[in-house]
């Protein structure tokens, strides 16, 4: 089975669940809401207790400089020394803090190396301080080093890079971050994809929900300003959960991403083309009505040798004429009567666009 006849089918599938499936979808998952966001946290550090797959200390200066200034604050005095250990390594720390985090809280740490260490398997990290943007701390991280990524779907399938790790759960959170929401009166809400017509659908079903025109306004395509009603100025959190549970259903733009590397191609709903003739080998669909189309598929069905015949006995009938306002459906059923292969579609797509046939954006990664 050939992939257009997998994306036609999968295409098919997900069409008949429309009305459900991209029905609606909460404010919540959609949006950002302001001042509710995680903050980056970053700080230099040591790994010690490496087997010999440390830094070089003759390559690595800032290596050799962080050990002396961390063994002078524990009172050791190691200036002006030859230093050649090769168990140490000089890290950058970095990780997140969410914004209601307390103090005492722990948080996961990732940590990748600076010099020329081999290494971190075995490692620990020392007492190492997390700063926030403004130059305060707000965290301190320390403890034994795992190898690979605490995205790392299976472990077992994927290579572990030996100079990159995680510290599950090893800082712990010493300042938190200003923020509160009984203080809020207004609100603004950033959409993750800015949209004006999702925008102002969102602001219509707050006011709708509140029956208040007043409370939402619609600033730009992806911010939603929000007024805290009088009612709730002193429990802002049971407002902002009332809205963030409300349901809308996104706009979203005609859209195609392809991914060459994969063969993977994405075609959102609103897909349109304008009339267009396509040749490719022998295409034999005409999208014209939906008789039309049913019959296109059926001679999709005839084999190879068949449609050789046809051809030789009807030459020229290899072009095919998709009308004015063909969707998403008729497109991908159309090119899969061809049987075209992954590449072929991809050509296919970009040609009709830059024929100004395609009202959609293509997107090629």
């Amino acid at each position: 089975m050939n992939f257009c006849t997998v994306f036609c089918a999968l295409f098919l599938f997900v069409s008949s669940f429309t009305q459900f499936a991209s029905a609606e979808s909460r404010i919540k998952d959609i949006v950002n809401f302001e001042g509710i966001r995680d903050n980056i946290l970053v700080g230099y550090g040591l790994v010690v207790g490496l087997n010999g797959s440390g830094d070089n200390l003759k390559n690595s200066a800032f290596t050799e400089k962080g050990l002396v200034d961390f063994l002078e604050r524990l009172g050791i005095n190691s200036r002006g020394s030859n230093l050649k250990t090769k168990n140490i390594a000089a890290v950058m720390v970095t990780a997140t803090i969410s914004a209601f985090a307390r103090t005492g809280s722990k948080i996961s740490v990732s940590i990748s190396t600076l010099g020329d260490a081999k290494s971190l398997k075995g490692g620990t990290l020392i007492a190492t301080p997390l700063l926030g943007a403004d130059g305060e701390v707000y965290a301190v991280a320390q403890g034994p080093v795992s190898i690979g990524s605490l995205a790392d779907p299976d472990p077992s399938k994927i290579k572990a890079v030996p100079t990159s790790g995680y510290v599950n759960n090893g800082a712990i959170i010493e300042k938190e971050i200003n923020f509160s929401l009984k203080e809020v009166s207004e609100m603004r809400l950033a959409l993750k994809n800015p949209d004006i017509t999702t925008a102002r659908t969102i602001a219509t079903a707050i006011n709708n929900a509140q029956q208040d025109d007043l409370i939402a306004s619609v600033e730009d395509p992806g911010t939603i300003k929000v007024n805290v009603p009088n009612h709730y100025r002193d429990n802002a959190v049971n407002f902002l959960a009332e809205i963030e549970n409300l349901t809308i259903q996104p706009d979203q733009v005609a859209k195609i991403v392809i991914d060459e590397t994969t063969g993977t191609i994405v075609i959102s709903e609103n897909v349109k083309i304008n009339t267009v003739a396509v040749a490719q080998g022998n295409l034999r669909v005409k999208i014209t009505d939906q008789e039309g189309f049913v019959q296109s598929l059926r001679n999709a069905a005839k084999s190879k040798k068949e449609l050789d015949e046809e051809q030789r006995a009807d030459p020229g009938t290899n072009l095919a004429v998709l009308e004015n306002g063909t969707n998403l459906s008729d497109l991908v059923n159309g090119l899969n009567a061809l049987a075209v292969k992954t590449h072929d579609l991809v050509a296919i797509l970009k040609t009709i666009q830059q024929a100004g046939a395609l009202q959609a954006e293509i997107e090629v990664r």
